[in-house]
């Protein structure tokens, strides 16, 4: 495998004194961004296939966080989510370019990795060199939020990592507060037991109405979620590790016969999924169940004082996961079918190419995702709207090589698989073991970047504000990438791979020789797919040195002048205006 090196002229990140929009129309820089509305009028320069949006703008106060020149939000039809674009104006002395830039993050991410600092920004480079820049930021992270939260937004917060994560403006980006909701292990529940004497056990009650109706609430909802969850697998194992939470608190094997009748009962019921037919069924079965669990209690002595506490605590935990399973239910096709295309509109419809195309690069996902795209319109026989797509540490499949995502494997299984995964706060815990003596977790830091290739503030800066919180079911949809076939769908009849060889945009793949995420291998077990006279492959690091990791592409101390001119020169080639399909 052939190893690349390229050196390059060092450029200034230009700051956009007078930044102007793409094409050499102004609009003057602000400090505050406008908030998009989709509307669905009609614009007399509308251009085909565009969505379109209305210009009534609201102006709101851009968070400190976002160091762009400007904020946007456009809305994602058919769902509650506002997803944010960070725009990087194009400097006047630069070349024109005839297409606007679309950036796309990897999994778990936002937008402060293409832009950790004015001296080490990916995207300011770009708009220094005459691009029209946009970091897309997809639903779940940075600044993209529903429309419920952003009348609640405090004027002083900005969300940084995901919807449920808070910087302080005047905390230079420190997190501050993760608010994860935490769901008890089993280990955790196992409190100490209070006890009292049986000359007390009259004095212990329980609430029967409070207890039947949040039993009841939990199951309906579960109800609710089954009927439009897609990983069915997962909701129902959820359910069971409930109730085998409940069946530990009885304390007496006689009544087990008991509760096992009113488990299967309900069981059958959640299968139903006729929530509106088996809400009072749900509602008895709840009511037998609290009474099932105060016989035992009673049948028990000395009697555990804090019974009802616990049963509360367990329904509690039990609806913090159907809470989290809603709140983040979103897949890698939900991404792909309507994130990115919102954004892609929304961006020409600012910029206007004149051939309706954006330039693309992608980082990590963010690259998976451009090649999803392009096969899924080769397959279709539709325009992908891209004039060019640089791939950064990316593939398809991973079959082959050795990636370390092959930790993840084990999420196939629902039954193991957590409703969430709290990336951003998990690597924010482990930072501090990975990077001081004894360096326990040290091995974390090579999955991120080769030794010495970023400045450790930047670095440090990276692993506690670019990361966010995961769904389980995004993470379940890419374990796919590693199993026979490569990267599927969500119904898995349908391979992102297959249709890479009807690819017809110019395409720039580029690897770390040592990547531990993504290796050369698994980028070129993509590569190779795409015609050959359509695709430039190359792998930056040289034997001894200096080496690079997964974000090292984008961030590394020795990026701007390796990478960053390979990806200007390829961009710049295929910048030519092109006719429309």
């Amino acid at each position: 495998m052939l190893l690349f090196h390229h050196t390059g002229v060092r450029t200034a990140c230009c700051p956009n004194p007078i930044p102007h929009r793409f094409s050499g129309r102004g609009r003057p820089l602000t400090t505050s961004y406008p908030l998009m509305v989709h509307s669905s009028s009609s614009s007399p320069n509308r251009i085909p296939g565009m969505l379109e949006y209305s210009s009534d703008l609201k102006e709101v106060k851009k968070p400190a966080v976002c160091t762009a020149d400007e904020l946007h939000y456009v809305t994602v039809p058919g769902t509650e989510w506002r997803i944010a674009l960070w725009r990087y104006l194009p400097s006047p002395q630069a070349p024109s370019r005839n297409h606007p830039l679309m950036l796309l993050s990897g999994v778990g991410t936002n937008a402060i990795g293409y832009d950790l600092s004015p001296g080490a920004s990916f995207a300011r480079h770009m708009c220094s060199q005459g691009f029209d820049t946009w970091i897309v930021e997809v639903r779940g992270a940075g600044l993209s939020i529903r429309n419920s939260e952003s009348k609640a937004l405090p004027p002083t917060k900005a969300l940084i990592c995901g919807s449920d994560s808070l910087i302080d403006d005047n905390a230079n980006g420190v997190l501050l507060l993760e608010k994860q909701s935490v769901v008890k292990t089993d280990s955790e529940s196992e409190s100490e037991n209070f006890l009292i004497s049986g000359d007390n056990r009259d004095q212990v009650a329980f609430d029967e109405p409070q207890l039947v109706t949040k039993l009841t609430d939990a199951f309906l909802r579960l109800a609710e979620r089954l009927s439009d969850y897609i990983n069915d697998r997962q909701l129902m194992a959820i359910s069971a590790k409930f109730l085998d939470r409940i069946s530990e608190l009885l304390g007496d094997a006689r009544l087990s016969d008991r509760f096992n009748e009113i488990r299967g009962s309900i069981s059958g019921l959640l299968k139903a999924r006729e929530t509106s037919a088996i809400a009072t069924q749900i509602r008895e079965l709840s009511q037998r169940l609290v009474r099932t669990i105060e016989d035992g209690q009673r049948s028990v002595s000395p009697q555990l004082f804090d019974l009802q506490e616990r049963l509360s605590a367990t329904i509690e935990d039990f609806q913090k996961q159907l809470d989290l399973i809603v709140t983040y239910n979103w897949d890698f096709d939900n991404y792909l079918e309507e994130d990115i295309p919102a954004a892609m509109e929304y961006i020409k419809l600012e910029s206007r190419p004149k051939d309706g195309r954006v330039l693309a690069i992608g980082h990590s996902m963010g690259g998976i995702l451009l090649y999803a795209m392009i096969s899924r319109c080769a397959f279709r026989g539709q325009s992908s709207g891209l004039a060019a797509v640089v791939t950064l540490a990316s593939s398809v499949d991973y079959t082959s090589s050795k990636s370390s995502l092959k930790l993840l494997l084990p999420l196939a299984d629902p039954a193991q698989a957590l409703p969430v995964i709290p990336l951003g706060a998990l690597l924010a815990a482990a930072y501090p073991l990975a990077c001081r003596p004894p360096y326990v977790l040290s091995w974390l830091n090579p999955q991120i970047s080769a030794q010495d290739m970023m400045h450790p503030e930047l670095f440090e800066k990276l692993v506690f504000n670019n990361f966010c919180t995961i769904p389980a079911k995004l993470l379940l949809q890419l374990t796919t990438a590693f199993r026979e076939g490569g990267l599927c769908d969500r119904t898995c009849t349908f391979s992102y791979k297959d249709h890479l060889s009807k690819c017809n945009v110019p395409v720039l793949a580029l690897a770390g020789d040592q990547d531990l995420i993504c290796p050369p291998e698994a980028v070129y077990e993509t590569v190779k797919l795409i015609p050959e006279h359509l695709v430039t492959y190359k792998v930056f690091g040289k034997p001894n040195g200096p080496h690079y990791g997964h974000y090292d592409l984008v961030g590394g101390r020795l990026a701007i002048d390796e990478i960053y001119p390979c990806i200007i020169d390829f961009l710049s080639q295929h910048d030519e205006l092109c006719c429309l399909d």
